[in-house]
């Protein structure tokens, strides 16, 4: 195992060089507390996560010159998540890059009544 290049830490949260960098910058936000995925995180832990994500994306933005940024946390197999520990991925980005696109072509839009369906469905869950 590697030893980490921390970016920051603190009691809860934190941020190091991702050993992979497509692009310079690329980092990783994680919880100290071991959870798989965004759905196990408590809000305690969530809030300082987001703190955390936050200052380093704005850290990373001003220290390596970019065209845009994404952030993401992928969740399963499916999802291509490689290690069972949550992390999100702050990345700089380079306009053309093909490093990370969401759709491969445009999604479906579906009408307000089923987009309203689809929210009804998640509020029962809440």
């Amino acid at each position: 195992m590697r030893a980490a290049s921390v970016v920051c830490a603190d009691e809860l949260t934190m941020a190091f060089v991702d050993v992979r960098q497509f692009h310079p910058g690329h980092v990783l936000v994680i919880p100290r507390e071991h959870v798989a995925d965004i759905r196990e995180l408590g809000e305690a832990t969530g809030a300082a996560l987001m703190t955390t994500l936050i200052r380093v994306t704005r850290a990373v933005d001003a220290a390596f010159p970019n065209e845009g940024m994404s952030l993401w946390h992928s969740i399963g197999p499916a999802a291509f998540q490689e290690v069972p520990h949550l992390h999100v991925h702050i990345h700089p980005r380079r306009t053309a890059d093909d490093l990370l696109r969401v759709y491969p072509s445009r999604p479906s839009s579906p009408d307000r009544s089923t987009r309203d369906l689809y929210a009804e469905r998640i509020r029962t869950f809440l």
